[in-house]
């Protein structure tokens, strides 16, 4: 069996050499921006490149205990090159910070998912983290990135258990957790697999109005992906099957009627959802859904679920993005 792509890979993509985005085409990003359109958060990335971690401290005391925004612009100024440099001197200006540390300890998970720095340093810079604001699912949220990359599947579970305590909705673990969980061996049928089932039952027991209702998509695309990379499914998306069977197609529908009736604007990770959801409808050739889902995209486009399998992201959404025009032409 080949081997898998990374699950996680840079959480910020490199940019394009100049010229590689068609000057005419403003709907593709010329970079994958990892920030996702959170302007406060762009802002204060581009003070901490500068030296100024001020920025960062009234951004995250802003944030408060929006978690899963929290999570997010932590993760994001996290990647910056420089990051763990000025987390060191805001600790040094404020030992006793918890935002800090928290900063810290994921630069040093982002290094050692690189293969930069040593994954058990990684997680004791957490557990500090984690001390200071026990309530806090982001020390958690870096140690479950280093368990679904590196870790044991007991060490990925029990992560989870323990994140999920302090926020049972979190939508960026529950996305680690079903990227793992795909490569399980299983699925005797097409649509037959225990991600699917994981997936599904996380969306029922959330509440209503919960983007997790949408985590069946990203079980799908997550599937996707381990059968091609493994030989199992066709390397061209549209042209396997995988979005056509019945449990396929009721979920795309569900997620669809979900989307209308509940979209999230202000949630911090939506435009992954968005495109995880425009990804299935290209794949199961519904341009109708498909396009208005691209309308809200507009350019913020991410790079998976586009770059399944192994594919060039920006082309992937390029030419999806075409194909559904042209069906509702």
């Amino acid at each position: 069996m080949p081997p898998l792509p990374p699950l996680l890979g840079a959480l910020r993509a490199p940019t394009d050499p100049p010229g590689a985005t068609p000057p005419n085409d403003p709907g593709t990003p010329r970079a994958f921006d990892a920030a996702l359109g959170d302007a406060e958060l762009r802002s204060a990335r581009a003070a901490l490149t500068q030296g100024r971690w001020q920025p960062v401290r009234s951004l995250l005391l802003h944030t408060g205990d929006d978690w899963d925004r929290r999570g997010h612009r932590l993760t994001v100024l996290a990647a910056e090159p420089y990051a763990a440099a000025w987390a060191r001197q805001w600790q040094l200006a404020e030992p006793g910070s918890a935002d800090a540390a928290t900063l810290l300890a994921l630069t040093v998970v982002h290094r050692a998912l690189r293969g930069k720095d040593d994954p058990g340093r990684a997680r004791a810079a957490c557990r500090t983290a984690a001390a200071l604001a026990p309530a806090d699912p982001t020390p958690w949220l870096g140690l479950l990135l280093l368990a679904a990359a590196l870790g044991s599947t007991t060490e990925l579970l029990g992560t989870f258990a323990r994140l999920r305590e302090r926020h049972p909705e979190h939508h960026h673990a529950h996305h680690l957790l079903l990227a793992r969980l795909a490569e399980w061996p299983g699925g005797g049928r097409a649509e037959s697999h225990e991600v699917y089932d994981l997936a599904e039952q996380a969306a029922a027991d959330a509440p209503a109005d919960s983007p997790l209702a949408l985590l069946p998509v990203v079980a799908y695309a997550e599937r996707y992906r381990v059968l091609a990379v493994t030989g199992l499914a066709s390397a061209d998306p549209a042209a396997t099957g995988h979005w056509s069977g019945p449990r396929a197609r009721r979920i795309l529908r569900t997620s669809f009627d979900w989307w209308l009736e509940w979209e999230h604007d202000d949630h911090p990770r939506r435009h992954i959802d968005l495109n995880h959801l425009a990804f299935a409808m290209s794949c199961a050739g519904r341009s109708a859904e498909a396009t208005a889902l691209f309308q809200h995209i507009g350019d913020q486009a991410t790079p998976a679920p586009w770059s399944y399998p192994q594919r060039d992201p920006r082309t992937a959404f390029r030419t999806a993005r075409a194909r559904a025009l042209r069906g509702t032409a």
